[in-house]
């Protein structure tokens, strides 16, 4: 997705990682001593010398007659596969491998070789990542058929739920999330085998056209949680949060973190996607139940449904689906939220429902929760007998490349 989630280069950083094993491995010692890799950005540069930012500040790095440059692509950047190049082709925020011998005092690094990857190329392939995401399906797994191959994906529009069937190619990667992770960087090599009722699921690759069905070249999936409470104490210092689940009516508290992701849903898109769902009370007085006043009903896929602002814009006018809507809604911190506040968060599963990591935080959830609760209402359960159903667009979306 296009949040804070998507459009990071993550996925660079861990290619020219993979790089910079290699090529720890392949230069020919001097002296007995290996040389140096270092990956960064390209601040500046002159036929002297490059001003690389690395992670730990910047770096200047002297080039001479004897440096070798190397060109390497993100679909394919294995240094074994690198094509000559020159330094003309490099240019400020290009990112580039470098291996050589530090100087004395460890503040230049002259360049043996220089690998390669221009951003031109990394926001190609972007371009190209998010256009095959974006065509893909996200939702929930009800059943895996380990004798076909075959997952059963519940996905959830903002008004209604459909059933797909995956069918991952024979040669499918199968990448799971690490806990208390939602970044696609940090997913692990997994398998089908690994999948299970009530995992998040986003595959890429391509839908039937009756929508039944598809076939997936890439299947990440994760085992997330959501729930909602009312604020009861922040500990600004601690970084925590507790509130009382709305379901279980106990306490929990919610550990933060930098990449904890705080949005605040504005009050009248919340307002209208709840009064979409079922339950909800859509203009005009009807429901959202069947039966209610009809309304055209977004895809399930998720995305937004052709309006009055054109095709492809619907709720709140804007282009994209849940997630990219997600994108654009204020950031808060935990400073801005106060006792009495209602929240809905993500996180991983664990043993610990008392104590849980934050993935995701929003807040201005209040008319979803009562839709939830009207609709447990009018299925004739006791409040305290069973759980409302939370549909909380956005909440449950994960990071893909």
């Amino acid at each position: 997705m296009k949040s804070g989630f998507i459009k990071r280069s993550f996925l660079f950083i861990s290619i020219l990682i993979a790089i910079c094993g290699w090529s720890a491995l392949a230069q020919t010692p001097i002296g007995g001593q290996k040389p140096s890799v270092v990956t960064g950005d390209v601040v500046s540069l002159s036929p002297e010398k490059i001003v690389l930012q690395t992670k730990d500040g910047t770096l200047e790095v002297p080039l001479s007659a004897a440096t070798q440059f190397k060109r390497v692509t993100p679909e394919n950047p294995d240094p074994r596969t690198a094509v000559a190049s020159t330094f003309a082709e490099m240019g400020a925020g290009d990112k580039l491998l470098v291996t050589g011998f530090f100087s004395e005092d460890k503040k230049t690094l002259p360049a043996r070789t220089v690998y390669l990857m221009t951003k031109a190329d990394i926001a190609q392939k972007q371009t190209k990542d998010s256009e095959r995401w974006t065509k893909g399906i996200t939702g929930k797994v009800a059943a895996v058929n380990s004798q076909t191959g075959q997952i059963t994906v519940e996905v959830r529009g903002l008004m209604n739920t459909s059933t797909v069937v995956v069918n991952p190619k024979t040669e499918a990667v199968f990448r799971r999330y690490a806990p208390n992770s939602v970044k696609y960087s940090e997913a692990k090599v997994s398998s089908l085998a690994e999948i299970q009722p009530g995992d998040m699921l986003r595959a890429a690759g391509e839908r039937s056209q009756d929508g039944a069905s598809f076939t997936a070249e890439e299947v990440v999936t994760g085992a997330f949680q959501t729930l909602a409470g009312t604020v009861k104490s922040i500990d600004a210092a601690k970084n925590e949060v507790v509130i009382t689940d709305m379901q279980s009516k106990k306490d929990v508290t919610i550990d933060l973190s930098t990449a904890t992701l705080l949005k605040r849903f504005p009050e009248e898109m919340a307002q209208r996607m709840a009064n979409f769902q079922p339950g909800g009370m859509r203009p005009g007085g009807g429901t959202g139940a069947p039966g209610g006043n009809a309304q055209a009903s977004p895809p399930a896929n998720g995305q937004a449904s052709p309006g009055p602002g054109g095709a492809g814009r619907g709720f709140g006018g804007q282009r994209g689906g849940i997630d990219e809507m997600l994108d654009r809604f204020p950031n808060i911190t935990a400073a801005d939220l106060k006792p009495g506040d209602v929240i809905a968060v993500s996180s991983s599963k664990n043993h610990t429902p008392d104590r849980i990591s934050a993935i995701k935080i929003l807040a201005g959830v209040e008319p979803f929760l009562k839709v939830a609760q009207a609709q447990a209402a009018r299925g004739g359960q006791q409040r305290g007998q069973s759980s409302p159903s939370l549909n909380i667009p956005g909440l449950d979306g994960f990071d893909v490349p």
